[in-house]
């Protein structure tokens, strides 16, 4: 940047004209230099580009000169600079009324005529303090202090390089601009600038010097594209406060070009950067059975920036209503979490009538997690969905959504606290299960648990030598407190707190140690003693007067305590298998690997009079005959009471395993293992100390890998023993084993599994051998098979590395040109099945099996980037229908958002449509239009 002492521009222009022969140039006896505040460095250009004006100029740029440019000087006669050439002459100095310097540049060319007016073409830009300005032609004229800059037409005739201008306030769009320096005044016409979420156009706009700007026939939207928006607002007139707020006179709406007959008077569209506190606008709509209605009403509170809070309700004209609370908090490095609180106030019918019903129902949500910066050794989390049981079935917002069909609920609360540098935690949870079907709560708090984890307490601190038997020896301690209480909805205040609510404390110390025997068998003696304490007996006895047995409760501290002891042998057995040549030489191995366990298990009866668990009292039966009748002093006890009879068992479980291993396809050297058994289990035990029914159910478990991502799990029990009618006719186990009767070793009692499976465009997609051959060097360990299930969270975007996407049209091309069309879609199948037995058949002596199956399935299929296509439904395997089906169709329409959502089956057929503004400075902006018939089901 040149100073006013080094001004020399027009002098050694002049000198320069002279020595290369431009005799067209005239001579001027006093060069006026450029004022002092004019910044003439920037202003430097390519000579070629400026020595004439050629008279082809087009007319937007000739019209720039003939404002500036007297006639009487020829365009062939104005100054050329040259970066490179230096002048020395002497300068006059000028004062002007200017606060800061004008920096100004071309990327084309540059005219200067006289001393105070500059012609800047091509990616020109002015600055002037904190104001830039920024176009592809631009004027300058210092005597008035103006700077006039447009657009230029490209060779198609489109607009380039539209003036942009940026001050403190924002940036500024436009199709012209004129600003003036010394009054920091300007006008504008067709200006585009974003305020807030939105964008602001218009025609013609006069910016003041104090920031503000006064618009006419402007134009307000959240669309982003300016030259044909999906909707806008015109505005008459507006003024407008850059990032803080629009005031507008008379506005109306236009939707897709076509003014509606939606007019205010005036209008607001507050900015800010900040939260803050406004109105909820609600929506309107009708219900069959309550009426016209206002919901999701209210006010917001921005609190602070680490909660806010938001109050909306709902109103029906039938009566109905309803308020809700919602909110979220966050404090960095420490917790976050949400709450929502709702209360319901529900009314069907015509006060009088007999359909009349009034039901109140309310729900809580709250989850909280805090973050592991803030404290190493506590732990607090939250996760409570409680509601009432007709919530769901009366509020709206549940019609659509997942929640509609649950039919358990639970909440959790947990608090832990772990003693630095120590073994010991402490834990405190409060539970709540739900079960809505018929109403059934099963709340479980306090919970308290003080835990030590595992430790050798003969362990030498200073080890010398080998390790002692004794250091193996390793024990853990865990203590419980336990209050509970399941009721229903409706009876449980009215429960008692030293009556009804179960409670309890037990304390678990388990001891064991593992040896190694003949280096191959490990052995693991283990010793357990659990302590039991209630605050309740109940003593039984019998009234022969009223032929009926009499309870006793007494209140006070007891306990029960117990302990059983153990050893168990565990080892594993290998087994290779090589399969024969002529199944080809791509299996390699198979191994089957054997983990038995045979473990020894005992414990004294504890229902003998000596440890004072049990009662007995005798009556006489109907027949005369005097019957001895044995009982648990702690009925219904928190954590049972110990058993009957005294125990011998021996159990022997058997584990299998087995792996092929075969050579990889991707590598001619590689090899990989596939799971042909993952686990399969045999487990039974035989009591010797039992007087009958000495040997157990049979147990059974099957887990096989399917697919990569897919485990199938099977658990079964099976009966070994037989079945009599006793002399009610009713059956009764009794000590006759299947074999000894010719029945077989066992019959299948119960068994079930659950899995979830997803389909979707990968699934049946060929795996490209291309990509295959890409891979090589490594072994795979891991297990695998051919096919491979891959679950997606709704990115249906094609990743086919074959394609490309242009970047003008955002199409996807295949390899030969043609573009890419794939329907994206999904489809999710959840299925339960168990067997069980069911009803006893008197011919066969034998219970006849039952199956209950549970299916649920959900799915969405895209068949355009914009359109959305899902559904949800469950299968009643008893009734053979659909039980529930929930369909969703959304459209992604720009600066727009549709959704319609509808139940064609059951007793809650409806529909919801809802179209609004993507944008949330205009949520309110939309239409909700609402179906609902529900046919009165009274729930509990």
């Amino acid at each position: 940047m040149l100073r006013n002492s080094h001004l020399y521009i027009i002098i050694s222009v002049l000198l320069c004209a002279i020595s290369a022969g431009a005799a067209s140039l005239p001579r001027r006896a006093n060069s006026d230099p450029l004022p002092s505040h004019v910044d003439s460095t920037a202003a430097a250009v390519d000579s070629s580009s400026v020595d004439t004006i050629p008279d082809s100029y087009d007319p937007l740029r000739r019209t720039l000169i003939s404002e500036a440019v007297p006639e009487s000087v020829a365009a062939s006669s104005l100054p050329v600079f040259h970066p490179k050439e230096e002048t020395k002459s002497r300068i006059q100095r000028q004062k002007v009324d200017l606060d800061n310097v004008v920096t100004f540049s071309a990327k084309d060319s540059l005219v200067l005529v006289g001393k105070n007016s500059a012609f800047m073409y091509g990616d020109s830009e002015v600055k002037y303090g904190d104001m830039e300005l920024q176009g592809a032609e631009i004027k300058m004229d210092m005597a008035t202090n103006v700077v006039y800059a447009v657009g230029r037409p490209d060779s198609v005739g489109e607009l380039q390089g539209s003036p942009v201008f940026s001050d403190k306030s924002g940036e500024y769009e436009s199709k012209t601009m004129s600003y003036n320096f010394k009054t920091k005044r300007g006008m504008i016409t067709d200006v585009v600038t974003e305020q807030g979420e939105g964008y602001l156009t218009g025609g013609r706009t006069k910016m003041m010097e104090s920031g503000e700007y006064y618009l006419a026939d402007g134009k307000y939207s959240t669309c982003d594209d300016h030259d044909h928006p999906h909707f806008y607002f015109q505005l008459t007139k507006a003024k407008v406060i850059p990032k803080k707020n629009v005031v507008t006179g008379p506005a109306y709406m236009v939707l897709a070009g076509l003014p509606l007959p939606l007019a205010v008077p005036f209008g607001y569209f507050p900015f800010s950067e900040k939260y803050s506190s406004g109105i909820i606008f609600p929506s309107f709509g009708d219900d069959y059975n309550r009426g016209f209605y206002l919901s999701n009403g209210g006010y917001y509170f921005a609190i602070n920036d680490n909660i806010d809070l938001a109050l909306t309700g709902e109103i029906y004209t039938k009566g109905s209503w309803g308020i809700n609370a919602q909110s979220a908090y966050v404090k960095r490095y420490k917790y976050s979490g949400s709450f929502h609180l709702s209360y319901i106030n529900t009314i069907f019918g015509e006060k009088g009538n007999p359909d009349y019903s009034k039901q109140t129902n309310f729900q809580i949500l709250w989850n909280h997690s805090q973050d592991s910066k803030a404290n190493p050794n506590m732990t607090l989390s939250a996760s409570v969905n409680f509601s009432t049981s007709g919530y769901t079935r009366n509020d709206l917002n549940s019609y659509y959504s997942n929640s509609f069909t649950e039919n358990t609920k639970s909440s959790t609360i947990n608090m832990t606290y772990r003693i630095p540098n120590s073994k010991w935690s402490f834990s405190t949870t409060a539970n709540i299960a739900q079960r809505t079907q018929d109403s059934t709560l099963a709340v479980s708090f306090p919970n308290l648990t003080v835990s030590l984890s595992q430790v050798y307490p003969f362990k030498r601190k200073r080890a010398v030598g080998a390790e002692r038997w004794y250091e193996k020896i390793k024990l853990s301690y865990s203590g419980q407190f336990q209050n509970s209480l399941t009721a229903k909805q409706d009876q449980f205040f009215k429960k008692s707190l030293i009556k009804d609510w179960r409670n309890g404390m037990r304390h678990s110390i388990p001891i064991s140690a593992t040896f190694n025997l003949f280096k191959y068998i490990n052995l693991t003696p283990q010793i357990s003693l659990n302590d039991r304490m209630y605050t309740s007996k109940v003593r039984r006895s019998w009234d022969p007067n009223a032929s009926a047995e009499v309870c006793d409760t007494t209140y006070s501290l007891y306990n029960v305590w117990d302990f059983n002891a153990s050893v168990s042998l565990d080892t594993k057995i290998y087994g290779f298998f090589q399969p024969m040549k002529f199944l080809g030489d791509k299996v390699k191995m198979i191994r089957h690997v054997l983990t038995p366990t045979i473990s020894f298990s005992g414990a004294p009866d504890f229902s003998s009079p000596f440890f004072g668990y049990y009662g007995n009292y005798s009556y006489q039966d109907s027949k005369g005959e005097t019957v001895t009748k044995k009982y648990s002093l702690f009925p219904n006890a928190l954590y049972g009471v110990p058993g009957q009879g005294r125990q011998g068992v021996v159990s022997v479980s058997l584990a299998n395993n087995v792996e092929m291993k075969v050579k990889s396809d991707n590598d001619s050297i590689g090899e990989k293992k596939i799971s042909l058994i993952e686990n399969f289990s045999v487990s039974q035990s035989y009591n010797f100390a039992a007087d009958s029914m000495n040997w157990s159910n049979i147990q059974t478990s099957l887990l096989l890998r399917l697919v990569k991502n897919f485990n199938l799990s099977l658990s079964a029990t099976w009966d070994v023993y037989t079945y009599q009618l006793n002399s009610a006719g009713n059956p009764v186990r009794v000590n006759v084993p299947r074999w000894k009767a010719g029945k077989g070793l066992g019959r299948l009692s119960s068994t079930g599994t659950s899995f979830s499976y997803t389909f979707n465009n990968n699934t049946f997609k060929r795996k490209d051998k291309k990509d295959d051959k890409k891979k090589s060097g490594s072994v795979d360990d891991e297990p695998d098979n051919s096919h491979e299930l891959e679950n997606t969270s709704g990115d249906f975007r094609n990743n086919r590395t074959g394609n490309s996407e242009t970047a003008d049209s955002g199409l996807q091309l295949n390899d030969d040109g043609y573009m890419a069309w794939e329907v994206p879609w999904s489809l999710t199948f959840n299925y339960s099945v168990n067997y069980g037995y069911g009803a006893f058949n008197k011919k066969k002596m034998e219970y006849d099996g039952k199956i209950t199956q549970n299916l649920s399935f959900s799915g969405n299929i895209q068949p355009t980037k914009n359109w959305n296509f899902g559904f949800s439904a469950s299968y009643n395997f008893d009734t053979h229908k659909i039980a529930y089906m929930n369909c969703n169709i959304s459209r992604d329409l720009h600066c727009f958002t549709m959704t319609a959502s509808f139940i064609p089956v059951g007793p809650y057929k409806s529909y919801n449509f809802h179209i609004a503004v993507k944008s949330s400075l205009l949520q309110d902006l939309k239409y909700d239009k609402r179906s609902s018939m529900t046919n009165g089901v009274t729930w509990y």
